[in-house]
């Protein structure tokens, strides 16, 4: 078991930015929560990663696609190699060929070995054995990942999963069934190496396994993404983390959604904790910072009233098997006033990541209705989109968006579609599409 020492382990703190004034009746209250963890060892040796309780299954798609060009498996076997060399002394480690079976490639018999000088130069060697040939069913390889990551007393559990083709050798409805009997057990990055892969797909296992998603066009920069993977897996400190919301009675919870550093929708994830209380998961933390908009729907009151609305609370399991440990809290509040200024003004934060959930939105739209022929559709969307990168300051998405449309006026969302498009810029694009910027405090 790990040494959950002060030093080792994550600080959290909570801060809640929100326009707490309502007008007479009004009942919508929206905030962002700000949960900050340090000391979490990111920078440092510290960690379960350093305690030997952390563990990493690696994934590689060996389907016949990745000999296609033959950079790809080359290029897969460097990456695991460079993302080996990456673990921390004392963390529990295998890797995993994946085709329409999943294979033990190292250190096999259904365990994990354990990360030293001689384990990594063994499984350094087992790559040798990574060769392309038969289908893609990923549901199979995250159902072994899960046993055997479940093979040992871990605190941190995480998978990195690498594809280049589409899910062809299971069924959508098998690999849903292997994502929901993996959530929670395990957190996963996935990358898409090449073009030939499904975006809805690898962004859609990431979103379930709370990890990252994104592309990776070219195969050479395979060992460098890996390797920066690594090195973020190695600097979680506490695991299982939860966004706990209680309400008072008479409060409705509208939507729970992380905003930053990227999108994604929590609602339909909350487990039950107690009268009036829900978890939501966040998965592991290191040293980081991310933002949460939670929304919630008031009773309404007379003027001069103020409540409650809400109180948000950062929730993990205690490493001695105690009840979770409470880690951080904020408060939520509802104030009624006639004041029209006070009333109508719209926070800075809530107002950032209201416009930046549009932009992930209008993103994909624009590209669905590109690919379904709707041309009009696409250029009123991804004019849109152009429009909210500008005015947010998300040069990062306003570069990538300008790759698939030519922009007239960036200010009104003027743009025109460009006849051709790479098909690596539309799919970068579409994954990438999530990624927020911070408001600027």
């Amino acid at each position: 078991m790990a040494n959950f020492s002060k030093s080792t382990v994550p600080q959290f703190s909570v801060d809640v930015y929100q326009n707490e004034f309502l007008p007479e009746g009004g009942r919508d209250v929206s905030a962002i929560v700000t949960v900050t963890s340090t000391g979490g060892g990111t920078s440092g040796l510290s960690g379960p990663a350093a305690d030997g309780a952390a563990g990493v299954v690696i994934m590689v798609d060996c389907s016949g696609s990745m000999d296609y060009p033959a950079t790809k498996m080359r290029g897969a076997r460097e990456a695991t190699a460079a993302a080996v060399d990456t673990l921390r002394d004392g963390t529990s480690f295998a890797i995993v060929a994946g085709t329409h079976t999943a294979r033990e490639i190292y250190p096999g018999q259904g365990r994990l070995a354990v990360a030293d000088a001689r384990t990594r130069a063994e499984a350094r060697e087992s790559l040798r054995r990574l060769s392309a040939g038969g289908g893609t069913a990923i549901g199979t390889w995250l159902r072994l990942a899960d046993r055997l990551l479940s093979s040992a007393d871990l605190t941190i559990r995480h998978g990195i999963l690498l594809t280049d083709g589409r899910n062809e050798h299971e069924s959508p409805e098998e690999l849903r069934a292997a994502l929901d009997a993996c959530a929670g057990r395990f957190t996963c990055d996935a990358r898409g190496v090449g073009t030939d892969w499904e975006v809805k797909e690898v962004t859609g296992i990431a979103s379930a396994l709370l990890g990252t998603a994104d592309i990776v066009a070219d195969p050479a920069a395979l060992a460098g993404d890996f390797t920066s993977m690594m090195e973020h897996a190695m600097g979680k400190g506490v695991a299982d983390v939860a966004l706990r919301l209680w309400t008072p009675v008479g409060v409705e919870i509208a939507f729970v959604k992380q905003v930053a550093p990227t999108v994604g929708d929590l609602s339909g994830r909350r487990t039950e904790a107690g009268p009036r209380a829900g978890d939501y998961p966040t998965g592991s933390w290191g040293d980081e910072s991310r933002d949460y908009h939670v929304s919630v729907r008031v009773p309404q009151a007379a003027v001069g009233r103020e409540m409650l609305a809400a109180r948000v609370s950062l929730i993990a399991p205690d490493p001695l098997g105690g009840d979770p440990r409470t880690l951080s809290q904020g408060l939520v509040r509802a104030v009624w006033t006639d004041d029209l200024a006070m009333s109508t003004s719209i926070n800075p934060q809530v107002a950032h990541y209201t416009g930046q959930a549009e932009l992930a939105d209008v993103i994909q739209q624009g590209l669905d209705a590109r690919k379904s022929g709707d041309h009009d559709g696409a250029t009123a969307k991804l004019g849109r989109a152009v429009q909210l990168a500008a005015a947010s300051g998300n040069a990062d998405t306003a570069k990538l968006l300008s790759k698939v449309v030519d922009v007239v006026d960036a200010a009104t969302g003027t743009v025109r579609l460009k006849a051709k498009v790479a098909e690596a810029d539309e799919m970068t694009l579409e994954t990438r599409s999530t990624k927020t910027v911070r408001v600027k405090r």
